[in-house]
């Protein structure tokens, strides 16, 4: 790493959107810590190296607090200041309520609530002191609709999502920007590792996550508070959401979410 670049972190940077940021942060400069739980993060990192940034790659299950003072340690070590962070790591389970074991569904609670607000706090604390910074929380187009057949994480991305515009109002007055990305559904392992193959949404056709993670990005650089991406069809459903029954939206999600076989 050299102290002359910008040091940016992000988390769920083995694949996906996280991966594709990571490459964004890398082609803009930017030095970089790459978080995810699998092996695949040694290469997210060579291929940034790649495009020229110094990374340190760290193999951390974040779900947990553990894990995420691991991580902050790890961040800690570096000597560097965070010029910019994607808090970007999340897990889904589709299925119905009932049917779903309890501990997959704290698994999601773990990674999307819990050590999203931990590594928040931590970094946001951080970047407040310095009255310097920028804060890209993930968060989803499902934060606007009851969720069914995906209950919890839905209820985990309206977390995420009102917790990035309460504290966008808090550090309006400083210099740190906060801005929430809401993707719809996106072509990644999402879908497969949330167990929803076996759904019309699943089975649906998706957005580029290079696409979405470029305008998440592109938002962030800009200081906006927020940003749906990446496609019409997903803006759509998002200008949708704001006028539609919670009822009718919960209905329209268990059309996405229901398992054909159930």
């Amino acid at each position: 790493m050299t102290e002359n670049q910008q040091f940016a972190v992000v988390t769920g940077a083995s694949s996906g959107i996280g991966k594709e940021l990571a490459f964004l942060f890398a082609d803009g400069g930017y030095d970089l810590l790459l978080c995810a739980e699998d092996a695949a993060i040694e290469t997210a990192a060579a291929q940034c190296r790649a495009r020229g940034a110094g990374v340190v790659a760290l193999q951390r299950d974040l779900r947990g607090t553990d894990g995420v003072q691991e991580l902050y340690a790890a961040i800690t070590a570096t000597g560097r200041a965070v010029d910019a962070a994607a808090v970007n790591a999340g897990v889904g389970r589709g299925g119905a309520f009932v049917d779903t074991p309890l501990p997959d569904l704290l698994e999601v609670v773990d990674l999307n609530v819990v050590s999203t607000m931990q590594l928040t706090h931590l970094l946001l604390g951080d970047m407040v002191r310095r009255n310097k910074g920028r804060l890209l929380l993930t968060s989803s187009i499902a934060s606007t609709m009851p969720g069914s057949y995906q209950a919890v994480y839905n209820a985990s991305k309206s977390f995420v999502q009102s917790l990035a515009e309460a504290l966008h109002n808090e550090v309006k007055d400083t210099e740190v920007v906060i801005t929430s990305l809401m993707p719809g559904p996106t072509e990644t392992n999402f879908f497969r590792r949330a167990r929803m193959d076996d759904t019309p949404v699943g089975q649906s056709s998706k957005d580029d996550p290079a696409a979405v993670a470029r305008q998440g990005f592109e938002a962030l650089m800009a200081g906006k508070d927020r940003v749906v991406a990446a496609s019409l069809a997903t803006k759509a459903q998002e200008l949708a959401s704001k006028v539609l029954p919670d009822k009718v939206k919960a209905e329209l999600h268990r059309h996405m979410a229901k398992p054909k076989g159930g």
